[in-house]
């Protein structure tokens, strides 16, 4: 027959190791949201004016029907073309640029679902010489 101590130890083991499961599967979730891997060009760079397009990769492959990138300059929103996959790499976005850019510092916006249901947003900057 089990006394209290020992039922009482019995429950904080199984106690305990339902915590360590739960915190597991917490950060697994968190885990899977697609982050911002890196991008061209790079956060804080300074690019020449003929830039074509940006590459935004994430952590997480990406459904594109539903991500989007906007850029402005000055508050101002840049005519792009839309966020497409690029070929093989279902992780990341290209947006083609209509014009060429002129000399600024500009902001890219961006927003993203993940292909396990999750969004999420950020944005970084960008200078043109």
């Amino acid at each position: 027959m089990l006394n209290i101590r020992q039922f009482i130890t019995s429950n904080m083991r199984v106690l305990k190791t339902l915590g360590l499961v739960a915190c597991m599967a917490f950060s697994q979730s968190v885990l899977a949201h697609a982050h911002l891997k890196s991008q061209t060009p790079a956060a804080d760079a300074t690019v020449a004016a003929s830039l074509s397009a940006l590459s935004l990769t994430f952590t997480e492959n990406i459904e594109p029907a539903f991500s989007g990138v906007t850029l402005t300059l000055n508050g101002q929103t840049i005519s792009t073309g839309n966020a497409v996959l690029d070929n093989g790499h279902k992780n990341t976005l290209l947006i083609s640029l209509d014009k060429t850019l002129v000399s600024g510092s500009y902001q890219v916006n961006w927003h993203v679902l993940s292909v396990d249901g999750h969004k999420t947003t950020g944005s970084y900057r960008f200078n043109v010489k």
